[in-house]
């Protein structure tokens, strides 16, 4: 039986890929060609493009039309400004916005009498076709009679009428030669003169540089980075930063933009220029786009500083030569000069320069110290070299405490009486009993009589935010570190701020990357010299300098970590700063280790010898006697002075009140008494020794509890 299959698609069912690739027919070769030839011609086109006399050819037409564009420009403005009153209208609104209303009220008077003389021009003009009719008239009438009176002495000369007529008939043949000459002319000029009027405006616009750098010769173009700072340039970087005020301002000055800008004076490595801002536009607004201003001055951030002086509304600009902050500023003159010497309440420590190449030297008299920054960018060197210097000063004393024990004042060993180093809390606690022992001598100079002069205690901390944060308590329950009443260091610091100047005894403390934890606000506002090295953050920058630098322009958040290594930024009455800035930036000179070595070498031979504490000792009873020999140590003699100061180093609650009278009651019976070396009270070492020697086994000075 035969069945009738009904199929479902009334189509034919789609064949399957392989059917279909193998029933699709091949493209021709006639198809294929022209995809080849368009690919070659695509390719050609781009080589053509790409090539460099055709990237050549293409710069020779922008420039050379550019030069013709420029030219018509610059030609056109010139007439309009000759032509109209542009010109003082321009340095009249210039005068205005820089508030200059004297030169203002000079600059209307003139374009008044522009005005004025450019009225009365066009005045004669309306009656000049009159007079030139009647000049005409009487200088034609008075050109024929001349001309006949000639020819009628010529006749009368050659004794021919017809000679009457001679000068007229020369006259009439001049003008017909004129004219010939006109009609020769006419043509060849009238199909030249454009092309010199576009040969003119060529020149105009190639003398002028109207073309772009880009299109340039490659022996011409210039190079905008590191350029000379000139009046357009920063005029035209200020018109781009951004504020609308300044912008509309300078656009309504035109030319007359640079009235703005005082003389660009050279500044060290750099120049220098103070602007005055229009209307409308603080100081602050341009201080918040540093970073634009100097890539609109084709410069870094860093080579670009903005100050506020004493002028209103002004702000200074100091802009580096490129890549001239790069470069070292040469040795210290402590390395160079071993002759050098140091006066504590006179001189100046040669620390470095400042942006313009001075020298910045830093007078260190009766002034504590805070230098901070982040790590590893030259904070104990920038500290070391200040010491060093008043170092060179037998005068001081120096009690160190390097809480990072990595050696970098291993030098003050026999140069400072105390000198502590180490990382951990134990040294923490011993900074702290130095610190102290520095408030017991403030406090028992601010007893003596009145007038007594003392030598200047230099109680010095490096990574002082180490003791801050130290989580230590004593016995009495009181923490080592801590902001609080009851913190030990943080009160021993607050009281040498509070009365140690007025008798010699500063701390100086180095710091870094500073929080309110680690550096407490009444710690850093109670020096006098602060100083900064790169930060992190503008709050930073201002735990470190304080609110009035950084609004005047203080930013030691925008040196470059790593780069600006030994850059501080100093806020200070003991370095000279320019009057009306709050702050001033410091190149310091780099002193190494091996360097810095040789000049403590060279203070300490200034000294008798002193001998330098590594442990603040806590003895409950000791020997008077033995504490004196040892804080003698080899010099063959000691000031009276010296000793008490010493013995208060080693024990500031046993020796800490101690007077002259302590001392002589000590030594008195004892051989050893104090006697005068040129002029001054001193104690011997052999004395001292044989005192020692003969004294009985009971002792023959009395304890000391």
């Amino acid at each position: 039986m035969t069945h009738n299959v009904v199929p479902l698609f009334k189509d034919p069912p789609p064949a399957a890929p392989e059917a279909a690739a193998e029933t699709t027919p091949a493209p021709s070769a006639d198809a294929v060609r022209p995809v080849r030839v368009w690919k070659r011609t695509g390719r050609a086109m781009a080589d053509a493009v790409t090539h460099e006399r055709t990237r050549a050819a293409g710069r020779f037409a922008v420039r050379h039309t550019s030069y013709v564009l420029g030219g018509t420009r610059i030609t056109a403005r010139r007439a309009w400004d000759g032509r109209t009153g542009a010109r003082y209208e321009r340095m009249l609104r210039a005068a205005e916005a820089a508030g200059n209303y004297e030169a203002a009220g000079e600059w209307e008077e003139r374009l008044h009498r522009f005005r004025a003389d450019r009225h009365k021009r066009r005045m004669d003009l309306l009656t000049a076709p009159e007079r030139l009719v009647k000049g005409a008239a009487v200088g034609t009438a008075g050109g024929i009679g001349l001309l006949i009176a000639i020819g009628i002495a010529l006749a009368i000369a050659n004794e021919d009428v017809t000679d009457v007529v001679t000068p007229l008939m020369a006259l009439v043949e001049l003008i017909r030669l004129l004219v010939v000459i006109v009609q020769v002319v006419w043509g060849p000029l009238v199909a030249l003169g454009p092309w010199l009027a576009l040969a003119g405006l060529w020149a105009v616009g190639r003398h002028r540089g109207a073309a772009p750098n880009w299109s340039l010769p490659a022996g011409k173009r210039t190079d905008d980075a590191g350029a000379p700072i000139t009046p357009s340039i920063v005029v035209t970087a200020l018109r781009d930063l951004g504020i609308a005020p300044l912008r509309n301002a300078i656009k309504e000055m035109g030319d007359a933009g640079a009235a703005m800008l005082g003389p660009i004076r050279i500044a060290g490595c750099g120049v220098e220029v103070d602007v005055t801002l229009p209307s409308g536009v603080s100081t602050d607004q341009v201080q918040a786009r540093r970073r634009k201003l100097a890539e609109n001055l084709n410069r870094h951030e860093h080579e670009v500083f903005i100050t506020i002086p004493t002028a209103a509304r002004t702000v200074r600009l100091w802009i580096a030569d490129s890549g001239a902050l790069d470069e070292p500023i040469g040795p210290s003159p402590l390395v160079t000069d071993p002759d050098l010497r140091a006066n504590y309440a006179k001189g100046k420590a040669p620390w470095g320069q400042d942006l313009r190449g001075d020298a910045a030297a830093m007078s260190l008299y009766q002034r504590h110290l805070l230098i901070t920054g982040l790590s590893n960018q030259g904070k104990t060197a920038a500290v070391r070299a200040l010491a060093l210097w008043l170092a060179l000063d037998p005068t001081v004393e120096f009690r160190v405490a390097d809480l990072k024990g990595a050696g970098d004042w291993a030098m003050f060993d026999g140069l400072a009486t105390v000198l502590i180093q180490g990382p951990t809390d134990d040294h923490v606690i011993q900074a702290t009993e130095m610190v102290e022992s520095g408030v017991s001598e403030m406090e028992r100079r601010l007893q003596a009589p009145p007038g007594t002069a003392f030598p200047p205690l230099i109680i010095l901390v490096d990574e002082a935010q180490v003791a801050f944060m130290c989580p230590v308590v004593d016995e009495d329950k009181r923490p080592y570190g801590g902001s609080k009443a009851t913190s030990r260091y943080f009160m021993a610091t607050r009281k040498i701020h509070n009365q140690g100047r007025a008798v010699n005894v500063l701390l100086w403390q180095g710091t870094q990357d500073p929080t309110d934890q680690n550096l407490p606000k009444l710690v850093r506002e109670g020096a006098h010299t602060r100083a900064s090295l790169a930060l992190g953050t503008e709050s930073q920058a201002r735990m470190a300098l304080g609110d009035k630098a950084v609004d005047g322009g203080a930013a030691p958040h925008l040196l470059r970590p790593g780069l600006d290594k030994g850059t501080l930024v100093v806020a200070s009455d003991g370095i000279e700063i320019p009057a009306g800035q709050a702050s001033i930036t410091v190149r310091t000179h780099y002193i190494d280790t091996g360097q810095a070595t040789e000049i403590a070498t060279r203070a300490k031979a200034l000294r008798n010898g002193v001998t330098t504490l590594h442990v603040m000792e806590h003895d409950e009873e000791r020997d008077p006697l033995g504490d004196i020999a040892a804080v003698i140590g080899d010099a063959p003699r000691v000031l009276t002075q010296d000793v008490l100061q010493r013995l208060a180093t080693i024990n500031p609650t046993g020796y800490g009140a101690w007077t002259h009278s302590d001392l002589k009651r000590v030594l008195e019976g004892t051989g050893a008494e104090p006697y005068k070396s040129d002029g001054r009270m001193v104690i011997g070492r052999d004395r001292i020794a044989r005192a020692l020697a003969n004294r009985g086994d009971d002792g023959s000075a009395s304890a000391v509890q």
